[in-house]
């Protein structure tokens, strides 16, 4: 306290905050204060609001009615193909989905919504500038290019480390008119985020799941304890406010001309190889690359079809996942 009082008094404090400017300047980011109007108003409604926001991309995004999808690092297949479904058709209708660009789920979303074309919010537990995990980097520069926003209360340059995570998930609840669970485990770091969302008067919504999976026991038990349970966008949609549903529907028919379903893909054709093997996959189970084979065999040459699994992969339309296991991407 003292500290901080004599800081304040010798003017190192405001010699501090302009080098922070600086800093923040040379990242491609702006502060913004709850005295700014850019600054949302939904914060501001939180027992503990951030003291500022370092922004990067559109401020005007954190405004806009906005749905969080959380869940954990380690998904099933079954986890990433809902949490990139649902969070492209709410993006499709208008909603902003905000998420924590971590590993899992956390991608998903954002994926979901890139491959959509909406505008995603991450919220980071690290500086702006710091883009955590790495492997993310790519991601971070779609949301921005589509004119989505990445935002942080911690200064720049700051590092990832693992009290900062938790801090910030009252940030993702708070910006967001409900918290939507996709897969926790019972000690999963989610469960800070939808006590946060209760806390703070926000609606929870939670995807079900296999009973025998433990990343299935946070949503499960989520519905059990009252949360909204969640197949659909529409499930989340028809428990947004009133107001928030009217001003979606309002801006619709200015909005670039989006599926009443929104789809992760183009309607680019598929060749006779790729449909055939399309058909067999599935967002919520994986296939063997062993399975296909069997399934193929008298439909085309092993070369065709490692040929058009290739295409496929690299148009985005499938994921291949650990042990040549295949699944669609939505």
């Amino acid at each position: 306290m003292a500290v901080s009082a004599q800081s304040i008094a010798t003017g190192a404090s405001l010699t501090k905050a302009e080098e922070e400017i600086v800093k923040a300047k040379a990242a491609e980011a702006s502060i913004i204060t709850p005295a700014d109007e850019e600054f949302p108003r939904r914060l501001l409604e939180i027992y503990d609001p951030p003291l500022c926001l370092y922004v990067r991309g559109d401020a005007s995004v954190l405004a806009r009615p906005g749905v969080a999808v959380v869940g954990t690092r380690h998904p099933t297949p079954y986890g990433m193909g809902m949490a990139e479904r649902l969070s492209c058709d709410l993006s499709a209708h208008g909603v902003i989905v905000i998420s924590g660009l971590a590993r899992g789920v956390d991608t998903a979303a954002h994926r979901g919504v890139v491959n959509g074309k909406g505008k995603t919010i991450a919220v980071f537990g690290t500086g702006v500038d710091e883009i955590y995990p790495r492997d993310n980097r790519k991601l971070a520069d779609q949301i921005l290019s589509l004119g989505g926003t990445l935002i942080s209360e911690f200064p720049i340059g700051t590092s990832p480390t693992p009290q900062n995570f938790p801090i910030r998930n009252r940030i993702i609840s708070g910006l967001s008119l409900g918290v939507l669970v996709v897969e926790a485990a019972e000690y999963s770091g989610t469960r800070i985020t939808a006590r946060c969302a209760l806390e703070q008067g926000r609606e929870v919504y939670a995807v079900p799941g296999n009973v025998t999976n433990k990343q299935s026991w946070g949503p499960n038990t989520l519905i059990k304890q009252g949360a909204k349970l969640v197949a659909t966008w529409e499930d989340v949609w028809e428990e947004l406010p009133s107001e928030a549903r009217m001003q979606l529907e309002a801006e619709r028919p200015a909005a670039s001309e989006a599926p009443a379903t929104a789809s992760l893909f183009d309607g680019a054709a598929l060749s006779p190889h790729e449909q055939k093997i399309y058909t067999i996959l599935r967002a919520d189970e994986s296939t063997h690359i062993d399975e296909l084979v069997e399934k193929l065999e008298e439909k085309m040459s092993s070369s065709e079809m490692f040929a058009a699994l290739v295409e496929l992969e690299m148009s985005g339309k499938i994921r291949q996942l650990p042990g040549k296991n295949y699944v669609h991407t939505f």
